[in-house]
Order: C-alpha cells, then sequence, then structure tokens
C-alpha cells in the first residue's frame, strides 16, 4: 500500500492562486501515475489532472484546463497542482490518487488514495 498526504490548501480569493502537493510513501512501483481529483459539497467526486510516469503526458478535465498544470518530482515521490485563476465553483476537497503502471484513468480507478485537503475560494 502506498500512503499519500496532501498538502497546501486553505482559502483564496477568486482569481487567485494555490499549489498542492502530494507525498507519497511506502512501496510505490518503479512506474505509476498520479491524478488529482475533487468532490465538491454534495456533487459527485471528479476527475481533475493526471500526469503519466515520467511526466511527459499529462490530462485535465476541461474545466480546468489553461489554469491548472499538474508536475511531478520522481525524486521526492511527490506531485504537484499548481491552480491559478481560481474560481468559486473550484471550492471542493481536493484528493490525490495513486495508480500502478502508466495509464492516465479519469473514471477515478485508482489504487491508493489520499486523505483530501480542503480548498475554498471565495468570491
Amino acid at each position: 500500500q502506498v500512503q499519500l498526504v496532501e498538502s497546501g490548501g486553505g482559502l483564496v480569493q477568486a482569481g487567485g492562486s494555490l499549489r498542492l502537493s502530494c507525498a507519497a510513501s511506502g512501496r510505490t512501483f518503479s512506474s505509476y501515475v498520479m491524478g488529482w481529483f475533487r468532490q465538491a459539497p454534495g456533487k459527485e467526486r471528479e476527475f481533475v489532472a493526471g500526469i503519466s510516469w515520467s511526466g511527459g503526458s499529462t490530462y485535465y478535465a476541461g474545466s480546468v484546463k489553461g489554469r491548472f498544470t499538474i508536475s511531478r518530482d520522481n525524486a521526492k515521490n511527490t506531485v504537484y497542482l499548481q491552480m491559478r485563476s481560481l474560481k468559486p465553483e473550484d471550492t471542493a476537497v481536493y484528493y490525490c490518487a495513486y495508480r500502478r503502471g502508466n495509464y492516465i484513468d479519469s473514471k477515478g480507478d485508482y489504487d491508493d488514495w489520499g486523505q483530501g485537503i480542503q480548498v475554498t475560494v471565495s468570491s
């Protein structure tokens, strides 16, 4: 099992920026995808972004494309989500997720999940 710990959340005004981090520890495979998902109150969890092992492939939800950037540092086993031009509708609990292999899944089929971190965007 892989342990994932998110950090960097908080309260920000609309138009502002935040950077989330997710540190992975435990028995990580030699190749794995990392993803970010979010869940707003009363809504289903949704895919935000994913990144391949090499970082050469990234995939974003349409609602965040152009505003969010996912990246990773494999030496630190850490994935980041840089969020810019934040909107109130970005308010949610954000989860990072770990998936063995090199397929960026957007449906939520991941092996391990973090506890989640709150991001609140005020208008």
